[in-house]
Parts: structure tokens; sequence; C-alpha cells
């Protein structure tokens, strides 16, 4: 028993650790010096790092963000040990690595909201539920031109996708609570968008 709850320590610290590497506020300050956190939205992730360096470095961050909530759910499902056979590791890590990402330890507990590298942790429990809802973001992003309606259906639809493909009970309770955090993370996006003034991609 200790050991189980010491390996869900460790899987639980090393996940929040790298998830808090702040992938968006080091490129904008190794590109211009200055700090993301007041710019724009405020926020570290993708969509804010493309109003200040443009659409490449959009890319470039959600790709980094997204390997990044990967990395520590791949590492847990290859070495962990503990609840196996319902995922229990490997949902500890992703839980833990969303969180690092949105409040990190190196930004005063400050981030991103978590979509890129939630969508990782989604595409490292099961690849096929990653890419149907990678693809889902990407056409409501592109119809709606608004990545916030895009990321808050996508990951909202998540546990759906989990469950029609059979997965772990684990895996599924993790895109309902990610999801639910994710909106969570998006309340203000929320209000702009039922006022009407959203930023959309251009």
């Amino acid at each position: 028993m200790i050991f189980k709850l010491i390996e869900i320590g460790i899987v639980g610290l090393i996940a929040y650790l790298i998830g808090s590497i702040p992938t968006g506020y080091l490129i904008v300050k190794a590109k211009t010096g200055e700090d993301i956190r007041t710019i724009g939205s405020g926020s570290t992730g993708a969509t804010n790092v493309k109003r200040i360096l443009g659409k490449n470095y959009f890319f470039l961050v959600m790709i980094l963000d997204a390997l990044k909530g990967a990395l520590p759910v791949i590492l847990a499902k290859i070495f962990a040990t503990v609840g196996s056979t319902i995922g229990i590791a490997p949902v500890i890590a992703a839980i833990a690595v969303i969180i690092g990402h949105s409040k990190s330890i190196f930004l005063n507990f400050k981030g991103g909201k978590s979509v890129a590298s939630g969508v990782g942790t989604i595409i490292a429990l099961n690849w096929i539920a990653g890419i149907i809802i990678a693809i889902i973001w990407g056409i409501i992003t592109y119809s709606t031109k608004y990545v916030s309606v895009g990321s808050i259906i996508a990951l909202l639809i998540s546990p759906i996708v989990m469950y029609l493909l059979h997965a772990p009970i684990g895996y599924i309770a993790y895109c309902i609570l990610g999801a639910i955090y994710i909106v969570y993370l998006h309340r203000e996006n929320i209000k702009r968008l039922i006022q009407g003034c959203e930023n959309k991609v251009r």
C-alpha cells in the first residue's frame, strides 16, 4: 500500500513538473524579451503566442504542449504498475500535467488553458480518441473562427468518444474531469462569447 502511494506521488510530481514547463512563455521571452503574461489574454498558450509571434509559432507551441501532455502519460503507462488494469497511473499523470500547464510552478502558478496539453494526454491514453478530438477541434475552430469554441466543444465530446471506443473507466472519468476543468479555465472566453466580443482566428 505504501509503495503504491509513493508510486502515485512520484508519477504525479514528475507529470506536474513536466506540465509546468512554460513553453509559450519561454519562446516569447527568447524571441522578444517580453513576458507573455502581460500581453493579450495573459495566457501562455498557443493562441496568445499567435497574437505576438504569428501562426507558425502558434502551431509550434501547440505541438510542443501536446507532446508535453503526452510524455508523462506514456511514461506512466510504460513504467508505473499501480492500478494498471484500470489505468490509474496514466490518469494521475494526465491530471497532473494539465494542472501543471495551467498552474505552472515556474510562473507563480499561472499558465495556459491546457487544451493542447489536454489533447496530448488523450492521444497518449488512446491515440484514436486523441486524433478524433483533434479533428473535431480543427473543424469547429475553422468553421466558427473561435479557438475557444473549438476547444470547449472538443473536450466536452471527449468522454463520449472514449466511451464509444470502450476505453477503461479511468480514461472516461479523466475526460469528464478534464473537460470540466478546461471549461472552467475558459470562463472568461465564455463571457466574451456571450457578449459578442471574443477574438476570432484571423
